[in-house]
């Protein structure tokens, strides 16, 4: 009898694990999460940007369409895709822009520029390592309906000011892709993306790991030999000005010269010049950039972008040209770094109100403080003072607030702060303005 209890007991136990990629976020870590979005939130309302929430399913052929992600991009391929019970292909959405894309083609009567910031949860089905996952919020702004590369630098402007505002030094690497396609053109490359998608990983897989995959691509020797005589790091724009021939890359290094003169203008100073800098989505025309952490062993991006002016005109009909620029702040790499800097965030509640036996006395005090906008929490248990000392000191609330029948007749409680294990004796008034 007891050898089947056991078998059935195992039977029934099940070992709950998350799914892979995924994982959960505790009170702590999503309370530094939240103070990371209200700053972002903060530097994209100062830059005039409104928000906007698109769903995280979209139809597959949103997401598919080759002048959105491209059908040989990683994105696509790391697209979680699934069906309803209509039998209709869906996907999760892999970033925020092909939403926006959709958004603005299927409301055209919108006042340009239409400047919008949105937050939200997004999926990969890729590799995982520090700072990657497969469930990520990404932070995004973008400028619709301006061509100006005024519109770029402000773009990278919010890029700076976030990460002042973080206490992340950071540098905002810039290219741009008509300059990258001027030199596949000059190394006669007519497969352009599939080479973008093979240079987009020369920080990760380096120069010989690039070589190889475009080998695998069926390029020549003497395509990679002239790609690589004009990808070097550390060229600048004027040297790079006097190797480039072809007029599409002659525009991409005027928008780039114009680009860094309102940067300039702008007193920003994080953003370099890198010509190897590509991005692998299909859908980029212009600027590019992303963001990296000076000295951390972090090495994703913490935001990346550029230019896309072909994708909401094709989604609209007639083919025509809207032009769009934007930034997509990663929030994981960020909180990873954040993390590392060992930034610990204030508790959200901050005072715990411990009664000793005046339980309604209490309720209406916790509630007064609450009404003046004093995040305030009570025992619900009936412990005594040290048990919720212990509780507050564990969850990092920085103040109790001790109720007895004393307290209440001499008109004074007891606060006491949970860092330095001061107490003093206060009227409430003097509580309220000792936590405001």
């Amino acid at each position: 009898m007891k050898k089947h209890i056991n078998e059935k007991i195992k039977v029934n136990r099940m070992e709950l694990q998350t799914a892979k990629g995924v994982r959960d976020i505790s009170p702590q870590e999503k309370i530094a999460q939240n103070k990371v979005k209200n700053i972002l939130q903060e530097v994209f309302e100062l830059y005039g940007f409104l928000p906007l929430e698109t769903p995280i399913l979209e139809r597959y052929e949103t997401l598919a369409a080759k002048f959105a992600a491209g059908e040989a991009s990683d994105a696509l391929k790391e697209t979680f895709k699934l069906k309803d019970q209509g039998n209709r292909d869906l996907g999760l959405r892999f970033d925020l822009t092909v939403p926006l894309a959709r958004y603005v083609a299927m409301n055209p009567t919108l006042k340009m520029p239409f400047k919008r910031y949105e937050m939200g949860i997004v999926f990969r089905d890729g590799p995982i390592k520090a700072g990657r996952v497969r469930q990520f919020w990404q932070c995004d702004v973008d400028i619709i309906g301006s061509s100006s590369m005024i519109a770029d630098a402000e773009i990278i402007a919010v890029a700076q000011t976030a990460f002042r505002k973080l206490n992340l030094d950071v540098i905002v690497k810039v290219n741009n892709r008509k300059l990258l396609n001027g030199i596949l053109e000059q190394a006669k490359i007519e497969q352009k993306e599939d080479a973008i998608i093979a240079i987009d990983k020369l920080d990760k897989i380096g120069k010989e790991g690039v070589e190889k995959e475009l080998a695998e691509r069926q390029f020549t020797t003497a395509q990679i030999k002239d790609l690589f005589s004009l990808i070097k790091p550390g060229m600048t724009i004027a040297e790079i000005k006097k190797k480039v021939a072809s007029p599409e890359g002659q525009e991409g290094i005027k928008e780039l010269e114009e680009l860094f003169s309102y940067l300039q203008a702008l007193g920003v100073n994080i953003a370099q010049f890198d010509v190897s800098l590509a991005r692998g989505l299909a859908y980029y025309t212009g600027t590019v950039f992303e963001a990296y952490l000076k000295k951390s062993k972090v090495t994703s991006s913490l935001a990346a972008g550029g230019r896309w002016d072909s994708m909401i005109g094709k989604f609209m009909a007639g083919n025509r040209q809207v032009p769009a620029v934007g930034v997509a702040f990663g929030l994981e790499p960020i909180m990873e770094v954040l993390k590392e800097q060992n930034q610990e965030p204030e508790m959200t509640t901050k005072v715990l109100v411990i009664p000793i036996k005046t339980e309604k006395e209490s309720l209406k005090i916790v509630q007064q403080l609450r009404e003046k906008w004093i995040p305030a929490s009570i025992d619900l248990n009936q412990r005594g003072v040290g048990k919720n000392l212990e509780y507050a000191s564990t969850l990092g609330i920085p103040f109790a607030l001790i109720i007895g029948d004393n307290e209440l007749k001499a008109g004074k409680l007891l606060l006491r702060n949970m860092k330095s294990g001061e107490q003093q004796a206060l009227k409430l008034t003097d509580v309220v303005k000792k936590l405001t």
